[in-house]
């Protein structure tokens, strides 16, 4: 009856989560997934080299392979939007299974007002939202890793559990080695240190226990390099093409700006009053509660943030979704510095701790007017590009565009080649000369590109006209689809 409750409970958290965001799309790196996914279920190799390939993350590929049937499915002239619809639906699922793991922490470290707080925290910011609408990796992620350190707050040192949790995370990001590998050291460091005095059989039966451990913690690196060789033949593809994409579309890179690129980040995710919250909990609870479930938080937010450093210093893009862990550990400290003096004792503590957290709450509520004009506006968002996506569905739903299907840039080339059954190789970024022959798909008007392909970091903002005396086979009040003659 439990797991029923908890089962409907989520269920009904999605949908709410639903009803404040508005309709789901799949992002541009989630859309490749359920095509390449496709192409290996139909035993095809796809080519994660294509030009701005996102990086292929092992666990999503498996998944979506799992889908191809759904992916496959063919509705009017289009192919894969039932799969678009489950993925949609799990992406809702998965962030109201954030939101329920951030108040079970929450609950365990301090008490059941500052879970809610912290977990209503993280559900109404919007790029959280914004991620998980999307269906971004990251939700999933984070889900998976919040979990495990809800077990290790619940059984301390439980070990298998926690790595096997942290195993599936490693294959979505690989933030979670690091997590893993320190788990691991902290584990099995006082039992090594003592068979390190012995030796002989003693000394190897300490290595034979550690070895089940071992084997969780290094599964996530080798199965990542595993898939990337079979599929490029390059073992670390996913870490020099992510590299690569960074630098070709200017995305900002290097520890030399994580000075200032951090605290920007943190603060477009939280705002204002939930980092001042945050940092008053987080004195207080390390000076006034000092419980193993506050110092499990602390060194976990520590963590997060070093793995966030050492991805930069790979060369990797300081993006907002990458602190998404570090901003949801601040959350619980921001609802503990609403509430985490509710279980003190009286006395000067007490005291001053409510003191603090009546200006914390003030400030919180007063923000909340602005943090539902944000909420609104991603709701209308998400609704036009819906509304634009839908449009360009209309427009190739009776007739296939004749190939090469040429469009103006990269973001609609994993949608139409789930949509019309493509290989992305045969649909082309006008950025880079429209083909002489084939279709042609742009948007009706610059609205609509500003809406629904362009993006304020995009380099090159062109929409490339159609060729010299082009057709125009049909068009909507959104696209418009010119063919050679």
């Amino acid at each position: 009856m439990a797991r029923i409750r908890f089962a409907a409970g989520v269920l009904a958290g999605a949908a709410v989560l639903r009803l404040m965001a508005g309709p789901g799309l799949l992002n541009y790196d989630t859309l490749y997934a359920l095509v390449w996914g496709r192409q290996l279920a139909h035993g095809t190799a796809p080519d994660l080299e294509v030009a701005i390939a996102p990086t292929p993350h092992p666990l999503a590929n498996v998944l979506a392979t799992l889908l191809s049937p759904l992916s496959s499915w063919q509705d009017g002239g289009l192919h894969g939007q039932a799969a678009a619809t489950v993925v949609v639906a799990v992406a809702y699922v998965a962030l109201a299974l954030l939101g329920w793991v951030v108040f079970a922490l929450g609950r365990e470290w301090f008490n059941a007002a500052a879970g809610a707080l912290a977990a209503a925290i993280v559900l109404t910011r919007v790029p959280v939202l914004d991620f998980g609408a999307r269906a971004y990796v990251d939700i999933p992620f984070l889900v998976l890793v919040l979990t495990a350190l809800l077990v290790e707050t619940r059984r301390p040192r439980a070990g298998g559990p926690v790595l096997g949790l942290l195993a599936l995370a490693g294959l979505l990001r690989p933030e979670a080695w690091l997590f893993s590998a320190v788990y691991l050291l902290w584990l099995l460091w006082p039992g090594l240190r003592s068979a390190a005095r012995r030796a002989g059989p003693r000394r190897s039966a300490a290595w034979r226990d550690a070895a089940p451990l071992i084997v969780l913690v290094a599964s996530a690196p080798l199965l990542w390099a595993l898939h990337d060789l079979l599929l490029t033949g390059d073992p670390l593809h996913s870490l020099t093409g992510t590299r690569d994409n960074a630098e070709l579309l200017g995305r900002v890179t290097g520890v030399q700006h994580l000075p200032a690129g951090v605290p920007r980040r943190l603060g477009e995710i939280l705002r204002e009053p939930v980092l001042l919250a945050a940092a008053g909990g987080g004195l207080l609870a390390l000076a006034w509660r000092r419980g193993r479930g506050v110092r499990l938080g602390a060194a976990a937010g520590v963590l997060a943030l070093a793995a966030f450093c050492v991805l930069a210093a790979a060369g990797l893009p300081i993006i907002t979704r990458y602190l998404l862990l570090t901003a949801t550990l601040l959350a619980i400290f921001a609802g503990a510095g609403a509430f985490g003096w509710l279980d003190l004792r009286s006395g000067r503590e007490r005291t001053w701790w409510a003191r603090f957290a009546a200006v914390a709450l003030v400030v919180l509520l007063a923000f909340v007017p602005s943090q539902v004009h944000r909420i609104d506006r991603l709701d209308a968002a998400l609704a036009r590009q819906e509304a634009i996506q839908d449009r360009l569905g209309d427009l190739v739903d009776d007739e296939q565009p004749q190939e090469p299907v040429a469009v103006p840039n990269r973001r609609p080339i994993p949608l139409l080649a789930l949509w019309l059954d493509l290989d992305p190789r045969a649909i082309a970024d006008a950025q880079d000369g429209v083909p002489p022959s084939g279709s042609y798909l742009v948007p009706a008007t610059a609205q609509v590109a500003q809406d629904y392909i362009l993006d304020r970091r995009d380099r090159d903002k062109r929409i490339p006209p159609p060729p010299a005396g082009s057709l125009l086979v049909a068009q909507n009040d959104a696209w418009r689809w010119y063919r050679e003659p």
